[in-house]
This record gives C-alpha cells, sequence and structure tokens, in this order.
C-alpha cells in the first residue's frame, strides 16, 4: 500500500508545481529525496545515556539509529577520534513519508502553543528543524526517559531554489509560520 503522503504527492503537489513553476516533465518537479534525523551529544556521556539516545531515535523513526563518532580530536572540547558524539538515522522511501506524515500531523501541531515554524530554508531547498524535547513524539517513551533529547530534522529535497522547496513543503502539509506585516 502507498503512503498517503506519497499519494498526496503525485495526485495534487506534482500537477500545482507544474502549473506554478511552469515544468514541462513530470521529473523536473522537486521532491523528497531523505529524511536525516540527527541527535548530538556531549563526549562526556556515559554508555547507558548512549544506549537510551539510540533507543529514543529508533522509536521515533521506526528505523535502527546509528552511532556516529568523532573524526578528529579537539582537546578544547575533551574529545577524541572515535570517541560517540552523536545518533543518527536516514529515512527514504515510504518510512520516510510515514515519518513526514507523523511529524506535520500529529508532533508539531500537539506543541503547546503552536504558531507554525520558520519558513527559512539553507539556500538549496533543503529545511532544517529543531526539536528540543523529543515527547512531542507518541512513540517516544517520555515518560521511561532520564533526560530530554532534543534533535535536528533534515528534510533534503531535490529542489534547485528556496522558493521550490518551500512551495514543495507547504503543499506537502509542513504548517510554516505566515508572514505578519512587511520587514523593516
Amino acid at each position: 500500500m502507498k503512503p498517503f503522503l506519497k499519494e498526496q504527492y503525485e495526485q495534487t503537489v506534482v500537477p500545482e508545481l507544474m502549473k506554478k513553476f511552469g515544468y514541462t516533465n513530470v521529473h523536473q518537479v522537486p521532491r523528497i529525496e531523505k529524511v536525516v534525523i540527527n541527535h548530538g551529544f556531549d563526549a562526556t556521556i556515559d554508555k547507558a545515556q548512549i544506549e537510551e539516545a539510540v533507543k529514543e531515535v529508533s522509536n521515533i523513526a521506526c528505523q535502527k539509529a546509528i552511532i556516529t563518532k568523532a573524526r578528529v580530536s579537539i582537546s578544547n572540547f575533551k574529545l577524541r577520534e572515535g570517541e560517540p558524539i552523536g545518533v543518527k538515522v536516514t529515512l527514504r522511501g515510504a518510512s520516510m513519508y510515514d515519518f513526514l506524515l507523523r511529524m506535520i500531523a500529529i508532533a508539531l501541531p500537539g506543541i503547546r502553543d503552536f504558531r507554525g515554524i520558520n519558513n527559512k530554508l539553507d539556500g538549496n531547498g533543503n529545511y532544517t528543524l529543531g526539536i528540543t524535547d523529543h515527547t512531542i513524539f507518541a512513540e517516544s517513551h517520555g515518560d521511561h526517559s532520564r533526560r530530554s533529547i532534543g534533535m535536528d530534522i533534515t528534510i533534503v529535497t531535490s529542489a534547485s531554489s528556496d522558493d521550490e522547496g518551500r512551495e514543495l513543503l507547504s503543499l506537502m502539509g509542513m504548517p510554516f509560520r505566515k508572514r505578519t506585516g512587511t520587514a523593516a
């Protein structure tokens, strides 16, 4: 069975983007290529907290997370080469669309006093969202966690500009904050 967001992309988003940007071929239309969930932590963290972070990120992504290790030593940060410094997972295909649907429809609107997310992209049509508390996701076991886990969620698109990427994400249902007034 095809994920709901992928079906929506094919049936409504593609025709809208073709009309708005004047694409002549379906393959010119930007698409979401992958979603990367990353959680970085202090180098002095103990083994139990590393395993807890792997477990939480894996539960949220519904895919096994991997531990990232430092490539170089940095004495100011008390960091040695090869030490664990983060956890990440890359989602593609059906699992990517399922995660995006859960994030857009359930997790983000469930934040207290939620008014939308910032609509700034990186200049290449990709979007990064910082989450300070992982318990906004229903899959996390917030009551069992000893600490709150923050994470970065990066949505990588094939868009060539921020306007294309923003339009793609907003048509997919991303709750961008409405611009008010004019910039002074």
